[in-house]
């Protein structure tokens, strides 16, 4: 908790964990729109599922580019006008009149994450370095506190009125009003200068110490992207609980994954990243054991445990790629964010062929050996100093 407090006595660290949350503040808001969206344009799944196809589009689009941003203009100001455009264009999809407009706008949606996310993970890497405090577990929970904020606001707001471009244009202009009263905390960073040497090095060269933690990424956030979509369809089907029921687990799995992040800086300072992110794994295979057992007291135990083991994955990724000494930060964090995100996109339609081909249970032991695969790459790819 020493990292959690360190942000909300530091105005130097709120500000940043603060656009953590305000872009799940965003998402949270968009997500419950969704239904509105399809109803609005008439749409069956596979229609929604190809136009949210396009943010990731965006997403993997702004990779190559953001780097060179950054190094332009600095990570700060990138931050900043990230998250100001952000919030602009997700209102973009509550006004489009066509579906092709509505593909277009969740396009640049996606473009404006990628913008928005790299640069805010090499800024807050970037603070740790210069100040040698860790926050970005912390940081990270930030991200899902945003998404109860949303999420909560939004359900609140449905159960009250329905103007939906109302709602989403109010939580815009909230993002932005504090978004501009916080930047001035971090607008000004640039970004830490390679060695002249070292910027002239080969690029595959510079990005093979990358390739173990990008691997690792991608298993951890389809591991993330499959439990977001398929743990209410795993109590309702498997466990055969009610409809109200079937949340719990996604519940207990989000506020655990919150608490573990606010915990995640003062282990990773103790036993260091490549021991935080083993014993993380063992927890996450553990919990799917408890998972599968199909109790509904014992796999909702289990996802509450998968939470904890998660939670403090993808911040040492982005804390050991920021430590990298011979290449940008916001080009390692670039890479293996991105790595790290096909995974969160391709995770939940494997689990469902999966499933179809076989049954919900032989999906999440796939996904408990994924763990596994991610377990031994952590205790032979990475080095002893991590």
């Amino acid at each position: 908790m020493k990292s959690l407090r360190l942000i909300l006595s530091n105005i130097s660290y709120f500000a940043p964990s603060w656009v953590f949350s305000s872009i799940n503040i965003l998402i949270g808001t968009w997500i419950l729109y969704i239904p509105f969206i399809k109803l609005k344009f008439n749409l069956d799944d596979a229609q929604i599922g190809f136009a949210l196809f396009f943010s990731a589009l965006g997403l993997l689009i702004s990779i190559p580019f953001v780097p060179k941003i950054n190094r332009k203009i600095g990570v700060g100001k990138s931050t900043k006008i990230g998250i100001i455009l952000l919030a602009i264009v997700y209102n973009l999809p509550l006004i489009a009149t066509d579906y092709f407009l509505l593909c277009g706008a969740l396009l640049l949606i996606g473009l404006f994450s990628g913008f928005t996310d790299i640069s805010l993970n090499a800024l807050t890497s970037q603070i740790e370095k210069t100040t040698r405090q860790h926050f970005m577990s912390a940081a990270h929970g930030f991200f899902s506190l945003g998404g109860f904020i949303g999420a909560g606001i939004g359900s609140i707001y449905i159960s009250h009125f329905s103007n939906p471009k109302i709602h989403m244009l109010g939580i815009s202009f909230f993002v932005i009003l504090t978004s501009l009263l916080l930047s001035k905390n971090y607008e000004e960073l640039k970004g830490l200068e390679l060695e002249k040497s070292k910027k002239n090095a080969s690029f595959f060269k510079n990005i093979k110490p990358l390739f173990a933690i990008s691997i690792i990424a991608f298993i951890i956030l389809f591991n993330e992207g499959a439990v977001e979509h398929w743990s209410n369809l795993f109590l309702f089907e498997v466990v055969n609980v009610s409809q109200s029921e079937a949340g719990f687990g996604f519940i207990i799995f989000s506020l655990t994954m919150t608490i573990g992040r606010f915990l995640g800086d003062g282990f990773s300072q103790k036993i260091g990243s490549k021991k935080i992110i083993l014993y993380a794994t063992l927890v996450s295979l553990i919990a799917y054991f408890f998972i599968i057992t199909s109790s509904l007291y014992l796999s909702v135990l289990g996802f509450g445990f998968l939470g904890f083991g998660l939670s403090v994955i993808v911040p040492e990724i982005y804390r050991i790629a920021g430590k990298n000494k011979e290449i940008d930060t916001s080009l390692a964090i670039s890479i293996v964010s991105g790595i790290g995100f096909v995974g969160f996109l391709v995770g939940p339609v494997l689990l469902g062929t999966i499933s179809s081909l076989s049954n919900l249970v032989m999906s999440y032991v796939f996904l408990a050996t994924l763990i596994s695969i991610a377990f031994c790459i952590t205790l032979i790819g990475l080095k002893k100093k991590y």
